[in-house]
């Protein structure tokens, strides 16, 4: 490492600190906030984001002719893009998280035989950071989660979506959290794109001991290596992949319905990346199914493959509009494909006939699988009714598919004695926000 390259380093890791010291401070008076007022911050950004759109399209409109200029595939540009449709679906997200009920702080399990009441205490993780390129809309998704959760945050993002992401903190975040008498600094965003920030930002497990990470695979790999060599958790979406098989009693015309419906947009996860079609079909089926791709603009790559199966078109600057079709020997085959050969995000079967369903779904160990329906519905707001941090596909115990502010949270296991005069826990000291004990 040169001289520059460690000054670079270590003036990186000192202002994630700052930001990360001032996160903290901000969080306490968040963690005891009512309820209400938390929710009141959440419904007063989604009047910021009206009130303040023209700013909003401008900073971004900036961002992406930026990212034109430099070459950056139609994936990055997609998902860069803020329009007037997005502003409004990132309005709904907000108020649909503001309804939700806030989740109980303490939860009896039992009421144990020798006298003592057992319970689970949510604890906020502290302060969280985060790190996404090229997506403006998850500055707003990831900070309304923790919001929601009561957890403090450290974003950062790449210099793609800076303009955006600063204005959005800006212009949206930061006045709704004062217009509710919450304190602003609870939710920070580093204000360059220097890659090495982000590299701070997974190094710091006494100040930062979870980092959620959103980006292109080997960029996120990377991170997350990181972050486990210096004992920093992660929950990381690197890499996805939607997976369709058509099996033999599929019906065509759902075939047809589930591309285009998987293709709306390029620059996602979860479209569909690779098509297998029962061998017994494949002839029957193919046409159509190259019809339809040509019809929404997407190119087929057919066998013999000169690339890996599982290769994610999205992440490829120059062929995002482009689906691997191949074929499959039966519902079982078709499981083992989509779940070694790919992340394992999500894979659906299209077919007319309940057993091959329940054959894939059974033999598919992925995060998410569906049956005649898009592996688009892999998204917070789709397949819960909530906005996300991100979709996570570990497959270790814990949170999996879309992250949501119920999972951004630590268990705490609390044993007090049992009151005998009404059978539920002695009240114990506590200045908490509200009393959320049930029995």
């Amino acid at each position: 490492m040169t001289h520059a390259e460690h000054d670079r380093r270590t003036d990186a890791e000192q202002a994630v600190r700052a930001y990360a010291a001032r996160a903290a401070a901000g969080a306490a008076a968040v963690v005891d906030a009512p309820d209400k007022d938390i929710d009141a911050a959440l419904r007063h950004m989604a009047k910021r984001l009206e009130e303040a759109r023209s700013a909003l399209l401008a900073a971004n409109d900036q961002d992406v002719e930026a990212a034109v200029a430099m070459g950056m595939s139609e994936g990055v540009q997609d998902r860069l893009r803020l329009t007037d449709a997005r502003l409004d679906s990132m309005q709904a997200q907000l108020h649909a998280l503001a309804a939700v009920p806030h989740e109980p702080r303490d939860t009896v399990i039992e009421v144990r035989p020798d006298g003592l009441t057992l319970s689970e205490r949510r604890r906020p993780v502290g302060v969280i950071g985060a790190n996404f390129e090229a997506r403006p809309n998850v500055t707003l998704d990831i900070a309304s989660q923790l919001l929601k959760s009561r957890n403090a945050g450290v974003l950062r993002t790449g210099s793609a979506a800076l303009r955006s992401s600063r204005a959005l903190m800006s212009q949206v975040i930061w006045p709704a959290l004062s217009g509710a008498g919450l304190d602003p600094d609870v939710l920070q965003l580093l204000p360059g794109a220097d890659h090495t920030a982000a590299h701070a930002l997974v190094s710091l497990p006494e100040l930062i001991p979870l980092v959620i990470l959103r980006g292109s695979g080997k960029s996120t790999r990377d991170l997350s290596r990181a972050a486990a060599r210096h004992g920093v958790r992660t929950l990381a979406h690197a890499d996805g992949g939607g997976v369709l098989y058509a099996g033999p009693a599929a019906d065509e015309e759902t075939v047809h319905r589930l591309i285009v419906e998987s293709l709306d947009r390029l620059g996602v996860c979860n479209r569909l990346n690779r098509l297998l079609i029962d061998r017994s079909c494949y002839d029957r089926l193919l046409p159509g199914v190259l019809a339809t791709l040509d019809r929404v603009g997407v190119a087929a790559s057919l066998p013999p493959h000169p690339h890996p199966l599982g290769y994610e078109w999205s992440l490829d600057p120059t062929r995002a509009a482009t689906v691997t079709v191949a074929p499959a020997n039966g519902p079982l085959h078709a499981a083992r494909i989509a779940h070694q050969e790919t992340s394992g995000l999500a894979a659906a079967s299209a077919t007319q006939d309940p057993a091959t369903a329940a054959q894939f779904i059974d033999a598919y160990t992925g995060t998410a699988v569906f049956w005649n329906s898009t592996t688009r519905l892999l998204d917070g707001y789709k397949l819960l009714r909530l906005p996300e941090t991100g979709i996570s596909i570990d497959r270790i115990p814990g949170p999996r598919g879309p992250v949501t502010f119920r999972d951004l949270h630590l268990r705490q296991f609390v044993v007090v004695p049992t009151d005998t005069a009404t059978g539920r826990p002695q009240a114990h000291t506590s200045t908490h926000r509200r009393e959320t004990e049930c029995g």
